[in-house]
């Protein structure tokens, strides 16, 4: 299977490779993509740390590849799934700041909203 996780946080990223470690394994291929603004270096930097964490927590998959992309994080997460004809996206219900409201946020309503393959949101704990 082919995965797409979409992050932009280092908590985010956990709470997506603790959804996938039981289901993805070595034939399989995870993307992970983290979209941020160019001229917000905080976000760069925070979206570069969550890509991070993938590769380790996936130790087990076949393939873990991380990208970090410029734009709205919907289409972006939209035309990655669409280029690389993932199987399934996997999301979280909303920013990993820990002031981020707990509600599903802007980016996941968008995400399932344009879906045309099946999409999982996870929850993000509390910190």
């Amino acid at each position: 299977m082919q995965y797409l996780a979409g992050t932009d946080s280092v908590h985010t990223t956990a709470a997506i490779c603790d959804y996938l470690v039981d289901r993805a394994g070595p034939d399989d291929t995870v993307t992970v993509i983290a979209v941020a603004s160019p001229d917000d270096p905080t976000a760069r930097r925070d979206g570069e740390e969550a890509l991070n964490v993938a590769p380790v927590r996936l130790a087990t998959v076949g393939d873990v590849e991380t990208e970090l992309r410029t734009g709205t994080p919907a289409a972006a997460l939209r035309d990655a799934a669409a280029a690389a004809d993932v199987d399934e996206i996997v999301i979280g219900t909303h920013s990993g700041d820990p002031d981020a409201t707990r509600t599903l946020g802007s980016t996941a309503r968008r995400v399932l909203a344009d879906a045309d393959r099946p999409v999982v949101v996870v929850p993000i704990p509390d910190l």
